[in-house]
């Protein structure tokens, strides 16, 4: 399926075909996320290490604008409807 991308990363890594159609997978699958998904899964992780709501969405809130395709910036309020509805 991306043929050029494993070639790419055969020639540039120690990774063999395997292993490199294991990682394209596994980044495709991370960025395939929907923003309510990401948002979800990272208050869940940082709720996790103990940290409390307001740095949580201050931390997803600058996370935001580095995922692969940047979703529409949404303020802190936008962001705990996500997570509590």
């Amino acid at each position: 399926m991306h043929d050029e991308l494993v070639d790419h990363l055969t020639r540039s890594t120690p990774l063999n075909r395997g292993e490199a159609l294991r990682v394209i997978q596994d980044v495709l699958a991370y960025f395939d996320e929907t923003t309510e998904e990401y948002v979800r899964r990272r208050h869940r992780e940082l709720q996790a290490q103990g940290l409390v709501n307001a740095t949580i969405f201050e931390r997803i809130e600058a996370e935001l604008k580095y995922r692969a395709v940047a979703p529409p910036e949404l303020t802190l309020r936008q962001l705990r409807r996500i997570v509590y509805g």
